[in-house]
């Protein structure tokens, strides 16, 4: 199971711990904040792009590909009717066959932070005393 803890002791900075592992999170400066860190929509790419260039890595291992440096860009945009979409672009290093490309689109479809975005969740909020 995932957990992760926030810490915020200041307006906009977050302080982010998951194990050994930290990270700050920040409002950009235009929202108010001071920029010293990823925004949280910044983050939730963060986390699709990386799940993505991790599967993508792990099938390419698998079936002996080799597809060079991944570059995962994903873009988030909300269009006048105030639909939410994002785009994700993906880019390898080495030629790929019209199979290869196939197949890795869909292994980006199938990755755990692909399905739970297009899936939704629900999520339960409490105070703790």
């Amino acid at each position: 199971m995932a957990y992760v803890t926030v810490i915020n002791e200041h307006q906009h900075v977050q302080q982010i711990v998951s194990g050994h592992h930290h990270l700050t999170a920040d409002a950009p400066v235009a929202a108010g904040g001071s920029d010293a860190g990823f925004a949280p929509r910044e983050l939730l790419l963060a986390s699709l792009g990386a799940d993505t260039a991790m599967a993508l890595r792990k099938h390419a291992v698998q079936n002996d590909w080799t597809l060079g440096k991944i570059t995962v860009g994903v873009r988030w945009s909300r269009n006048p009717s105030g639909a939410d979409h994002i785009e994700r672009r993906l880019s390898f290093g080495r030629p790929l066959t019209a199979q290869q490309k196939a197949r890795l689109l869909e292994v980006a479809a199938a990755t755990p932070v692909a399905s739970l975005l297009r899936a939704g969740i629900a999520i339960q909020s409490s105070v703790i005393d």
